[in-house]
């Protein structure tokens, strides 16, 4: 359908009856922009509200109320006997203005200064080394993508038992805890989570210690800010999480990649390579994305280096609770008797990712520190959802939940491995995870990982080459499945459809 346009002169004003913003916005719109370019000079008589209306055929209480905008806000005034008129005042300030800047310019010309840039340093080193290599770039999308890393299944969540706890806390516990919280987040909900970590992964701490955040990002995040300076050394495992990376450059640390072996982080090339490094983000208990965990031997190293150096440990227990054999490895944080090691914790990976919710677990020495810094960044999370999820820990919801699906991720998991021997057995050296979600399986010297994956994409598949994860270039490339959010069929099938796309690069 044509759009009807109504026009005035100088300057010329076009109204759209079939645009989302309704004709006295339009109007008000347009003659602002004249007024502020200039086009409308001060002292300017503007018609009538009456004959404006008849000029571009529109109701007089369209253009009266758009008249009463620009009064209002000081474009226009008006005085009996005189009409509406431009304001002076307010041009003369525009004149002012628009002077300033045209000296401004001419300035930083003659001194051969650029405009300053949009964005700061920090955040512009950020940009460059994210924004070509996003983990979701050119990748099938993320609810059908057979093999996608880091996805649960959230179809056997008991999502039913959540609505009435959600509901329950909504009607009787919701209004006594209205207004603003401490920052550390619902005591009952860090109550359960002590005594959860404690009996399961060795932990050592009170509730008091325990902050609420916005899942383990929101808690890297927070730990940055609170413990790094511009500029400081902080080490990463390589090849490591992103998200860890990610984080310490928006803190605008100096990141050190610190290479990885069947052992988890190799220490002694930490200490080659900065010393005195303010602090190290590790996943001992499940390296992402090798999936090894870090030996004993290696564990009292990284710890023997942050007594010597003074330094922190960032201990991101990464999907530790899936372990498939035996008990869980004991924390870092367990071990530690120095007070340098600072716990991260999610329940994306268990429960749903959009939950959001994390936790970590602080030195006393520290504590005063990180609730100063979570007050002036978003007080404390929603508290709905923290009241819910702590009487699902307390009712047993979450510890039957999560063996189920121990249960039926090591189906997946094994249904994944047989298949992936049994069609790529000559290709690929497939290692069997004892714990977590994805599985690697590693590659000849002589075929191309991104080969590897461009050709998976193109069938539908995710998968991820793990030099994606790595700052520095890799001795052997290798790829990652990830089993939890696909059946055991789907993952057959992957494979076979995997296989068939591979035939090429196996010749």
């Amino acid at each position: 359908m044509p759009k009807r346009a109504v026009h005035t002169q100088k300057p010329e004003v076009i109204l759209d009856q079939h645009a989302p913003a309704p004709l006295y916005k339009q109007l008000y719109e347009r003659l602002r922009a004249a007024i502020l370019a200039g086009q409308l000079e001060a002292g300017a008589r503007l018609p009538s509200t009456r004959g404006l209306a008849s000029e571009l055929g529109i109701s007089r209480n369209t253009t009266a109320l758009a008249y009463e905008l620009l009064l209002l806000e000081g474009y226009l005034e008006s005085r009996v006997g005189d009409g509406t008129r431009v304001a002076h005042l307010h041009a003369q300030r525009l004149s002012q203005t628009r002077e300033t800047a045209r000296e401004r310019d001419a300035a930083h010309r003659m001194e051969g200064n650029e405009r300053p840039p949009l964005l700061a340093r920090r955040n512009q080193l950020l940009v460059k080394s994210f924004s070509q290599t996003s983990l979701g770039a050119d990748q099938p999308d993320a609810e059908t993508g057979i093999f996608r890393v880091g996805q649960p299944d959230v179809s056997h969540f008991p999502y039913e038992t959540w609505a009435r706890l959600m509901a329950k806390h909504a009607r009787q516990s919701l209004q006594g805890f209205s207004l603003y919280q401490p920052p550390q987040g619902y005591l009952p909900l860090r109550e359960a989570i002590a005594a959860h970590v404690g009996i399961t992964r060795g932990v050592h701490c009170s509730p008091e210690q325990i902050i609420i955040t916005a899942g383990s990002q929101g808690a890297l995040d927070l730990v940055a800010r609170v413990l790094l300076d511009p500029g400081e050394p902080a080490w990463v495992e390589n090849p490591g999480y992103v998200g860890a990376h990610g984080t310490l450059l928006a803190a605008g640390a100096q990141v050190i990649p610190v290479s990885v072996d069947q052992d988890g982080l190799i220490v002694e090339v930490g200490r080659q390579r900065s010393l005195h490094a303010r602090l190290a983000v590790v996943t001992p208990s499940h390296q992402f994305p090798t999936a090894v965990p870090m030996s004993l031997e290696r564990r009292l190293a990284l710890l023997e280096w942050s007594r010597d150096a003074r330094a922190w440990i960032i201990e991101d227990d990464y999907d530790s609770e899936y372990r498939f054999s035996g008990r869980p490895l004991e924390s870092l944080q367990g071990l530690d008797d120095a007070g340098r090691v600072i716990y991260i914790g999610s329940f994306s990976k268990v429960l749903f990712p959009s939950l959001r919710l994390g936790y970590l677990i602080v030195p006393p020495a520290l504590l005063e520190g990180f609730i100063t810094a979570r007050s002036f960044i978003d007080v404390h999370p929603p508290l709905l959802e923290q009241m819910a999820l702590a009487e699902f820990i307390a009712a047993g919801h979450y510890a039957r939940h999560l063996r189920k699906m121990r249960l039926l991720y090591l189906e997946r998991r094994d249904a994944l491995v047989a298949a992936l021997r049994q069609e790529l057995g000559n290709m690929l050296h497939v290692v069997t995870p004892e714990a977590g979600i994805h599985l690697v399986a590693w590659l000849p010297a002589e075929i191309s990982a991104p080969a590897v994956t461009q050709l998976a994409v193109a069938n539908g598949l995710h998968i991820s080459p793990i030099s994606q994860f790595s700052l520095r270039p890799l001795q052997r490339d290798g790829l990652l499945f990830g089993f939890a959010g696909a059946t055991a069929d789907e993952l057959r099938a992957g494979v076979r459809t995997l296989a068939q796309a591979l035939r090429p690069l196996c010749v």
